[in-house]
C-alpha cells in the first residue's frame, strides 16, 4: 500500500521532529555532557529538544495545531521504535503511558523552572534527576541547563522558521568538566 503524502504543515512538522532528532543526538551531548548513552538518556534529550521547539510554535486553535502535530509525530515515533525493539501489542500501551507521563511530568518541571527568578538552579536539578539520573545538580547538569536556556532563546527568536520546519539549535558546548 502506498503512504499518501502528509499535509503541507504535518511535514514541516516531521522536518522539525528530525532536526529535534539531529540536535538530540550531537556526540558532545553523550561525551563531554556525560549524558548517559542509553535508550533512556537518548529518549531524554529528544524530550527536551521537541519540548524546547513546541515551545515556541504558535498556539493554534485548530484540532491538530503545529504544537499537537510534532508531538504527534514524537510519540508515533516511540510507538515505531517500541516495536521494531520487539515489544508486543501487548506491551505497547503501558510503554507509551510511561513515556507520555515522563513527557508531562518533565515538561511541566522545565517550563516551571523557566519562569523562575532562581530557575537555573531548578531547571539544573530536574536535568540532574531526569537525565543524568542522580538526586542532585551536577557541573554536568548545570552545563546542560545553560544549553537549555541558550537553546530556549535562540528558537524564540526563530519561531517562523519553527513554524516552517526549520530550526538552528545551538551548538552543545561543555566546558571540561573533569
Amino acid at each position: 500500500m502506498r503512504r499518501l503524502a502528509p499535509p503541507v504543515a504535518e511535514a514541516e512538522m516531521d522536518a522539525l521532529y528530525r532536526l529535534c532528532i539531529v540536535a538530540a543526538r550531537r556526540d558532545s551531548f553523550y561525551k563531554a555532557g556525560g549524558v548517559p548513552d542509553t535508550l533512556e538518556g537518548r529518549f531524554d534529550l529528544l524530550l527536551l529538544h521537541v519540548w524546547l521547539a513546541m515551545r515556541h510554535l504558535p498556539e493554534d486553535a485548530a484540532p491538530r495545531g503545529q504544537r499537537q502535530q510534532l508531538f504527534d509525530i514524537m510519540f508515533a515515533d516511540m510507538d515505531r521504535n517500541l516495536r521494531e525493539m520487539g515489544i508486543g501489542d501487548m506491551g505497547i500501551p503501558k510503554r507509551m503511558k510511561a513515556l507520555l507521563n515522563g513527557f508531562y511530568g518533565r515538561t511541566q518541571v522545565y517550563e516551571k523552572a523557566l519562569g523562575e527568578a532562581d530557575g537555573d538552579a531548578a531547571l539544573a536539578t530536574a536535568l540532574a534527576r531526569n537525565v543524568y539520573f542522580v538526586p542532585e545538580a551536577t557541573a554536568q547538569a548545570h552545563a546542560l541547563a545553560a544549553y537549555v536556556r541558550q537553546a530556549d532563546q535562540i528558537l524564540r527568536a526563530q519561531a517562523s522558521a519553527l513554524a516552517q520546519g526549520r530550526a538552528a539549535f545551538p551548538d552543545a558546548v561543555f566546558p571540561d568538566l573533569a
